[in-house]
């Protein structure tokens, strides 16, 4: 995983979970998700036949839904502010 480093994760996580290591966030972790989410998606265009990629970015698409799904329940507010943030569809 050359594109995520741990500088990387640590600005994720500074921007969406208030700081570096409030890794455990709703927010953070979404956030991460959509990173890497955009990231597949970029190699799949490129790669079409790469089926184990095309299998774990669906993965994690169900993960951010879920997670997604549980903000939501849990405070619709924090849920608005980061499907704003990261303009993802709702």
């Amino acid at each position: 995983m050359n594109y995520l480093t741990v500088e990387k994760k640590k600005e994720i996580f500074r921007e969406y979970g208030k700081s570096d290591t409030n890794t455990g966030s709703s927010e953070s972790q979404i956030a991460l998700f959509s990173y890497r989410i955009n990231h597949l998606t970029e190699h799949l265009k490129t790669h079409r036949k790469d089926y184990a990629t095309q299998r774990s970015l669906l993965k994690m698409v169900g993960q951010r839904r879920r997670l997604l799904d549980y903000l939501k329940e849990k405070d619709i507010d924090r849920y608005r502010e980061v499907v704003k943030a990261l303009n993802l569809r709702k």
